[in-house]
């Protein structure tokens, strides 16, 4: 009587420990181009009106090597559930990705009640419209030191990357965007010659000078020929890095495993005026090319 009774204690603790979460209510028919993936890692940040959870996953085999960085789920995810998903649970998850999108189904939530990770808050603040950006110190795709005030009298957009990223809403949605834009920037000479673009690594360890040659040249498809006179691929030391990553609004938290600061892979693409003050910064993926080609126009125009 006692072991029966024993079992189903532990069976009970079981089932409080660990929630399956469909990916959705309904069942739907799966498209014959999307890939799955497993997923495994610890939840730093759930942001539910956006849809989001951030975690910082192991290596995800076959496709990519392991990040902190925010997932898309859908509507009716953890929230229709009485046990919410937090900052410090593990989870277990199948990552889908199907052309341009990705996002998470499939879902095992794992509460760990002594886990005393520290929630991360929501957006990081990010410099106003008007701030003077501060002289950060950076090595381009040749080795070259370069610094943000180099770009004094033209007009300049930069995002943030890491080479080794396939997600199609996350850094390869950003280099393509930034192609289209150097495309577009091409028709226009007297535009082109007052404009420049920067996309910085904040993965430095592996993203070298010779990674950022290479990875750029593909992007703009110039390969051997490319110059990198216009668009300039850039990354530094971590310390250099997560100065210019935390300024514009990127978030850092302390791993409680580990003991190590890791960036949260988010998305910020800031437009800086000829002057290298703040014009606009973009958080996310929804912005447009010719919303930044308009926004390097009018600032090229601008008295320097």
């Amino acid at each position: 009587m006692f072991m029966k009774t024993f079992r189903t204690v532990i069976l009970s603790l079981c089932f409080i420990a660990l929630v399956v979460v469909p990916g959705c209510r309904h069942q739907r028919t799966p498209s014959a181009t999307e890939k799955h993936y497993e997923l495994k890692g610890k939840v730093v940040l759930v942001e539910k009106d956006q849809h989001l959870v951030t975690i910082a996953h192991e290596d995800i085999k076959d496709y990519m090597p392991a990040m902190t960085m925010p997932f898309t789920v859908g509507e009716d995810w953890w929230w229709v559930f009485e046990v919410p998903l937090v900052a410090g649970d593990h989870v277990n998850a199948t990552l889908v990705v199907d052309g341009a999108k990705s996002w998470l189904e499939d879902v095992v939530i794992a509460k760990e009640a002594s886990d005393s990770a520290a929630p991360v808050s929501g957006e990081g603040l990010g410099p106003k419209v008007g701030d003077e950006i501060p002289d950060y110190r950076l090595v381009n795709q040749d080795g070259k030191v370069i610094r943000l005030h180099d770009y004094l009298g033209k007009a300049l957009v930069l995002t943030f990357i890491y080479t080794r990223c396939p997600d199609p809403d996350q850094c390869t949605l950003m280099s393509t965007n930034f192609a289209a834009i150097d495309q577009q920037l091409q028709k226009q000479p007297d535009l082109y010659a007052k404009t420049h673009l920067l996309s910085i690594s904040f993965d430095p360890e592996y993203d070298t000078p010779k990674v950022l040659r290479s990875y750029g040249a593909a992007f703009t498809g110039r390969y051997s020929d490319e110059t990198f006179a216009h668009w300039e691929f850039a990354s530094g030391s971590a310390d250099e890095v997560k100065g210019i990553a935390q300024y514009f609004g990127m978030r850092y938290y302390l791993d409680s495993e580990t003991g190590n600061q890791q960036v949260i892979h988010s998305l910020r693409t800031a437009v800086i005026g000829p002057d290298s003050k703040v014009i606009k910064v973009y958080r996310g993926n929804d912005w447009k090319p010719d919303e930044i080609v308009n926004d390097l126009r009018a600032a090229a125009l601008t008295k320097n």
